[in-house]
């Protein structure tokens, strides 16, 4: 079985090794085919290769000819014939440059020419020159833009120019001052209305024929003026502000003041001021202040001032000029539509005569607000008059007491809408109230306030006052001018007198009043003015009752803060007893009694300077809180001894018992000695510590039994101020180890 499967196996094998062999010698024959192909198409195609190759090579050579060539042209028109373009550039532009510089040299003796020629025409008018000079100016600035400003010809041609223009000037300064003539009062005639009636100006007309046809001599010479270059000349010969304050502003300021017209035939228009003797008002009316301007500028109008020379006296002046009659008019009580339509009749006026421009309404304008600019004028004065008393001095006081009332000043009645309300209120039935306030209770208790303070609460009620019956913007105005006169003392005062406050206790007090004054006023300030205040102010509107938290916040801090440096400076000298130990060292004792005594001149100092201006109340609790600071600090001196001997004792018992003689002296919150006893009897009620310093003072010197007495198991008056350990620490630092202070310490409990 074996050897069949082995010749089976055998047999296979010797199968495939004979296809195997015939496969590869098929191969073999066909690799041989594809080899002879390829080298027939390599033979052929390389035969058809070699005269496309040399063609290539030809052309190569001669693209490399073609090159060379262009490159030596490239070179020859680079050195030869861009060398010759720049020569002749820049011979073109020198050739341009010298006729540029022709040119201007040309144009400039043209402009020196005519600049002379206006020497040589200096014969002739003087309007015919001003314009030869206008033209010479323009060409002497039109060759300021050439940049030619360097050559020596233009300078000289600035010069002459120059000197022309001033000899120019000097013939026209002679022949204005002989045409229009100024007579004004001396500096030294004092200033007032009687001033102004030397002033008088007088027009020429000198040189004018009736058959004359060209304008008069001083027409001519306003023409000049209106030459561009001598705009400024004007203001040197005919002044708009010289006819504004020596004639214009007297008019309108003086009611007497009026115009007197004076024309002589040939020689011109003179005019004056003259004093009407009729006339006894402070101001004028609107009208009558028109009717005076419009004279004068009529007058101007027609010798002087025409069509061809409006421009001579500036807009300038005629503002100030209508400025200041609007601003006298606010003045006058004068019904505002008559008003209005005057100064639109003014303004009309002043149009015609092309004073104003066709379009202007600046001066109708300023008339219908004239209350608004009158109300801010008048607000502008209040509060730097309310600063000024701000900044003034504190010390100056007046005594305000509880009778003491605002000067407020009747005002109109209601209208019939309150008179209604208040019958309907008298016909209701009254409330049932069995208790009653006291009359005292709204009132300002008695003290002392600064005399500035007092007057800018007046100034405030008369600004309040303008604003009954006023119309609603300026009222609101004024209103609202009157809350920041109060915010400003806010912020000026504690600011401008910072550091008087901190160092004199009399003006701190002073402010402390000052400011509960005004917040007391404050109040019912709004409640009084309101119902009289056109809306919306009448409508619960018109208050300052919000302002008072801030008032008396500042007051009360103000005077606390000096509370504090006096309590400071009380501690300060106290600290210089040695802590009231070892009495019996004479130094000590010396220290410690002259720290008491100086405590007490410091307090009787404060009571003496603050009597009759703090309030008596006030004056109580601060003498009371400094008084309990110096006796607080005593005990907790005294209290803190460990051993205390019999001489220390008696020391201290002397010491202290001065404070207690001595410290209800301070008190003396009246002038009058003999009402300040009260109050020195009322030390206990506003020094605290009182009760206790005096039962320390007893126990100074009691023995053993007293001190248990007062002790009382707890119920007497020592267990009232003192508690049992403090008892205890006293009987140990008084008294020596026995068996009665053991007993004594055995009852305190």
């Amino acid at each position: 079985m074996a050897s069949f499967v082995t010749e089976v196996l055998a047999s296979s094998g010797k199968l495939e090794k004979e296809d195997l062999s015939g496969k590869i010698s098929k191969m073999s024959r066909k690799v041989e085919e594809t080899k002879e192909e390829v080298c027939d198409m390599i033979n052929k195609r390389y035969g058809e290769f070699l005269p496309t190759l040399q063609s290539s090579e030809d052309l190569m050579v001669q693209v490399d000819t073609v090159s060379k060539e262009m490159d030596t042209l490239k070179n020859w028109i680079e050195t030869e014939v861009l060398q010759n373009v720049h020569v002749a550039v820049a011979e073109y532009t020198k050739l341009k440059q010298q006729l540029e510089k022709n040119t201007i040299i040309i144009t400039m003796l043209e402009h020196l020419k005519e600049v002379f020629y206006l020497s040589w025409q200096r014969a002739l008018g003087s309007l015919q020159n001003c314009c030869f000079f206008k033209k010479a100016k323009k060409s002497v600035d039109s060759l300021k833009s050439e940049k030619i400003s360097d050559l020596p010809l233009f300078s000289v041609l600035s010069s002459e120019l120059t000197v022309q223009r001033e000899n120019l000037l000097f013939h026209l300064g002679d022949e204005w001052k002989q045409l229009v003539i100024w007579k004004l009062p001396s500096s030294k005639d004092p200033a007032g209305e009687k001033s102004y009636l030397k002033v008088e100006l007088s027009l020429s007309d000198a040189g004018r024929k009736d058959d004359e046809l060209k304008p008069p001599a001083l027409l001519r010479s306003l023409q000049c003026f209106r030459v561009e270059i001598l705009h400024m000349f004007e203001s040197r010969c005919f002044s708009g502000q010289v006819l504004l304050k020596n004639m214009l502003k007297p008019l309108v300021m003086h009611a007497s003041l009026e115009v007197r017209l004076m024309e002589k035939q040939g020689e011109g228009t003179t005019m004056a001021l003259q004093c009407s003797e009729q006339s006894h008002e402070e101001r004028s009316a609107p009208a009558v202040v028109y009717r005076k301007l419009l004279l004068v500028l009529k007058t101007l109008h027609s010798a002087l001032l025409g069509k061809d020379a409006l421009d001579s006296l500036g807009g300038a002046d005629l503002e100030k000029c209508r400025s200041a009659s609007s601003a006298n008019v606010c003045c006058i009580p004068s019904p505002q539509t008559a008003v209005i339509k005057e100064t639109e009749e003014f303004e009309k006026s002043l149009k015609e005569m092309e004073y104003l421009q066709r379009d202007s309404t600046d001066l109708l304008k300023y008339a219908r607000d004239v209350n608004c600019h009158f109300a801010s004028k008048k607000c502008k004065d209040v509060i730097v008059a309310a600063r000024k008393l701000m900044t003034s001095k504190m010390h100056n006081t007046v005594k305000i007491t509880p009778d003491s009332e605002l000067l407020l000043l009747k005002l109109p009645a209601l209208g019939s809408q309150a008179a209604v309300k208040r019958e309907s209120g008298e016909d209701a039935a009254p409330m049932a109230n069995p208790k009653q306030l006291s009359p005292m209770s709204m009132r300002l208790p008695a003290c002392r306030i600064s005399e500035s303070v007092e007057q800018l609460m007046e100034l405030a009620l008369d600004t309040l006052r303008e604003a009954i019956g006023s119309s609603t913007q300026c009222a609101l105005q004024l209103f609202f001018t009157v809350r920041n006169i109060f915010q400003l003392f806010c912020d000026v005062v504690p600011t401008y007198h910072k550091e008087n406050l901190l160092k004199f206790p009399h003006l701190a007090a002073i402010q402390h009043n000052n400011c509960m004054y005004l917040a007391h006023q404050l109040l019912t300030l709004g409640h009084h003015f309101r119902p009289h205040l056109p809306q919306p102010l009448n409508e619960s509107f018109a208050t300052f009752v919000d302002m008072v938290p801030g008032f008396r916040k500042l007051g009360a801090q103000c005077f606390l803060t000096q509370l504090k440096v006096q309590s400071a400076e009380l501690l300060e000298r106290l600290s210089t007893a040695h802590n009231f130990c070892n009495l019996d060292d004479e130094d000590n004792y010396i220290a410690a009694s002259k720290a008491v005594r100086q405590v007490i001149h410091q307090l009787k100092q404060l009571g003496t300077v603050w009597q009759d201006v703090l309030p008596v109340s006030i004056y109580c609790k601060a003498m009371g809180s400094l008084l309990n600071t110096a006796v607080t600090e005593i005990i907790a001196k005294i209290m803190m001894l460990e051993d205390i001997s019999s001489e220390d004792g008696e020391h201290l018992h002397t010491l202290c018992q001065s404070v207690i003689e001595e410290g209800p002296l301070v008190f003396i919150p009246l002038a009058e000695e003999n009402r300040n006893r009260k109050y020195q009897e009322e030390v206990p009620l506003h020094v605290r510590k009182w009760g206790t310093f005096r039962e320390l003072v007893l126990v100074l010197r009691a023995n053993l039994q007293e001190i248990v007495d007062r002790w009382a198991d707890g119920k007497g008056p020592l267990a009232m101020e003192f508690s049992s350990l403090e008892v205890k620490s006293l009987i140990r630092a008084l008294f020596q180890n026995t068996e009665r202070r053991a007993v004594a310490l055995s009852k305190i409990k």
